[in-house]
């Protein structure tokens, strides 16, 4: 079984060779691979990083995080897995949150644009109803209306 590594904070001109040739030693067990820009042929600032054991995986992100290519520091850390019919174009590290992104409004003025759209087709209403935060901007005047339900619960 094969594990796929994230590393990011990678410099916008590296070039692939130059990546494999900080991976030498783990040679010729390492592939890497720079997810680079469609329309400037440029690295987008990540990449992959696959090994065939756990073992050579933790080797690996215990000596290379943090490591100084062209003067930044790259992180590394395990991927997630991709879900189907995803492409590489954003990086999914595991210590993404598990917290669900705010739906997008469709109602816009001038339309909706194309992210609108491809979010419309998936289900925006969560199994846990604990995990939907209410927005930062009406918490306070939720909770009041929490108290005065709760109020008029109490006396009914």
């Amino acid at each position: 079984m094969s594990i796929r590594l994230y590393v990011g904070n990678l410099p916008k001109d590296l070039e692939r060779q130059e990546l494999e040739s900080v991976f030498a030693d783990f040679e010729p067990s390492v592939s890497t691979k720079i997810i680079t820009d469609r329309k400037t042929g440029k690295c987008r600032g990540f990449g992959f990083v696959t090994v065939k054991t756990d073992e050579e995986a933790d080797q690996l992100i215990e000596k290379f995080n943090g490591y100084q290519i062209k003067d930044t520091a790259i992180k590394i850390e395990k991927a997630l897995p991709r879900t189907k019919g995803e492409d590489e174009s954003a990086p999914r590290p595991v210590a993404a949150t598990s917290a669900p992104a705010p739906a997008a409004s469709s109602r816009r003025k001038g339309g909706s644009n194309g992210a609108n759209k491809a979010n419309s087709k998936r289900s925006t209403t969560p199994t846990d109803p604990e995990a939907v935060q209410p927005d930062p901007r009406w918490a306070q005047d939720l909770e009041k209306l929490k108290q005065l339900l709760a109020a008029q619960a109490a006396n009914s």
